[in-house]
C-alpha cells in the first residue's frame, strides 16, 4: 500500500464516516478505482482507519462526554448487540471486497433516505435517550456491517424511530461511534498486527491522522446541513452512485478488488 493510496483512502474515510453514505462502501470503491490489492492489511486498514475519524468526536464533543455515569451506561447498553457482529466477522470480511454489495446497498439505502424526512416530519423532540432506545439504536447498528449500508444512517434513523430529533439522533450516533469503532479497530489490529511491516504501521499512523483532521470538518458540516436540509440530497447521491456502479458492472467493467 503506497503513501498516495493511504492518503486517498484516509481522505475518503474522514469525509464520509459521519455522513449517511457509508464510509466503508466509499473506501471499497476507492480501492477498486486505485487498483489496490485486497489482503489482510488493506482489510484491517479499512476498519482501523476509522479510529482516527472517531477521535474527532472526542475533541469536538469532549464536554458532552463529561456527563453523569448514566450517559456511559446507555452507550454500554447500545454496544451489547456488537456481540452479534463479532460472530459475523467472517462474512463481513468477504463482503469487504465486493463492489457489487456496496452498489446494491447504496442504491437501496438511498431510496430509504428519500422518505425519512417525510416519515419523521415535525419530530423536533430533543429528549434524552432512554436505555431501551439506546439498545434499539445499537441493534439497528448491526445492519451497517454490510458495506454500503452506512452506520451513521442506520443509527440516526434508529434514533429518530425513538422520537429523537435529527440533531439529537445524529449526536448519539457520533457518541456511539467511539466505543463501536474503537472495539472494531482494536480487534482488527490485535488479529493482524504481527503481520504488519514498518511501512504498514507508518501508513496506519498517517491514515488515522489524515482521517482525524478531515472528520473534524465533516462533522460540523453534517450537523448543520442535516438540521437544515434533512436526508433527501444524501438519498439521491446514494441512488446515483449505486446506479452508476451497477451499470458499469453490468457492462463488464472490472471493479473487483484483486
Amino acid at each position: 500500500m503506497t503513501l498516495f493510496e493511504t492518503i486517498v483512502i484516509a481522505l475518503v474515510e474522514g469525509i464520509t464516516e459521519f455522513l449517511p453514505i457509508s464510509s466503508t462502501g466509499h473506501m471499497i470503491i476507492a480501492q477498486a478505482l486505485l487498483g489496490m490489492e485486497s489482503n489482510d492489511f488493506t482489510k484491517a486498514f479499512t476498519v482501523s482507519i476509522q479510529f482516527g475519524a472517531i477521535l474527532s468526536v472526542l475533541i469536538l464533543y469532549y464536554k458532552r462526554f463529561l456527563q453523569k455515569f448514566s450517559f456511559y451506561y446507555k452507550l454500554a447498553v447500545a454496544c451489547i448487540p456488537l456481540v452479534i457482529a463479532y460472530f459475523l466477522e467472517e462474512y463481513i470480511d468477504r463482503m469487504l471486497g465486493s463492489v457489487v454489495v456496496v452498489a446494491i446497498s447504496l442504491f437501496a439505502g438511498g431510496i430509504v433516505l428519500l422518505f425519512v424526512d417525510k416519515w419523521f416530519k415535525g419530530q423536533e423532540s430533543d429528549q434524552t435517550i432512554s436505555y431501551k432506545s439506546a439498545f434499539w439504536v445499537g441493534l439497528i447498528q448491526i445492519i451497517s456491517v454490510i458495506p454500503g449500508v452506512s452506520r451513521s444512517a442506520a443509527t440516526i434513523i434508529g434514533g429518530m424511530t425513538q422520537k429523537l430529533s435529527r440533531k439529537s439522533a445524529a449526536e448519539f450516533s457520533f457518541f456511539l461511534a467511539v466505543p463501536t469503532m474503537l472495539a472494531a479497530s482494536a480487534l482488527k489490529l490485535f488479529e493482524n498486527y504481527q503481520s504488519f511491516s514498518k511501512d504498514d504501521i507508518f501508513n496506519l499512523a498517517i491514515g488515522n491522522f489524515v482521517a482525524f483532521v478531515v472528520a473534524m470538518v465533516a462533522i460540523r458540516f453534517f450537523i448543520n446541513f442535516l438540521t437544515k436540509n434533512g436526508f433527501r440530497l444524501f438519498g439521491w447521491y446514494r441512488i446515483v452512485l449505486g446506479a452508476i456502479l451497477l451499470i458499469l458492472i453490468l457492462f463488464g467493467v472490472d471493479l473487483s478488488i484483486v
